[in-house]
């Protein structure tokens, strides 16, 4: 396994439960949200935070999630579905429950892609979602 850039197989990934693709998704997200916030400039801790957070809440991945939706192909929109139609045991008192559904659905597909070793295609959405934000 090569840090940070997976390569399973299409057959290996689709033996993960949806919400196990979430979960990785959550982290690819997490990160990319992270550096974006890096390079905004040197901020305190604090601050850096709150711009994160502002990137990965719910209702923001929603807002992407939708500014995505066009550009996703078949196989992205079905990972995507299964994801949104999921059924978590618990959503977050802070998040509606239609943007957590577009939350997971769009963590569902980052952790597919990621698993795939598909990086040059997260990186493609990453910056489509982000088009029109600061």
């Amino acid at each position: 396994m090569e840090l940070f850039h997976e390569s399973m197989t299409p057959e290996q990934v689709r033996a993960y439960p949806v919400l196990t693709l979430a979960h990785i998704g959550d982290c690819v997200y997490e990160l990319l949200a992270r550096s974006a916030v890096l390079h905004q400039g040197a901020y305190p801790a604090h601050e850096t935070h709150r711009r994160t957070v502002a990137l990965v809440s719910a209702e923001a991945q929603q807002d992407a999630a939708r500014r995505l939706l066009d550009m996703m192909t078949e196989e992205e929109l079905t990972v995507f579905r299964r994801g949104r139609n999921a059924n978590p045991k618990t959503v977050p008192k802070h998040a509606g429950g239609e943007a957590y559904a577009y939350a997971t659905g769009l963590e569902t597909l980052f952790g597919w892609l990621y698993l795939l070793g598909r990086n040059d295609r997260i990186r493609e959405l990453w910056d489509a979602s982000r088009e029109d934000r600061p």
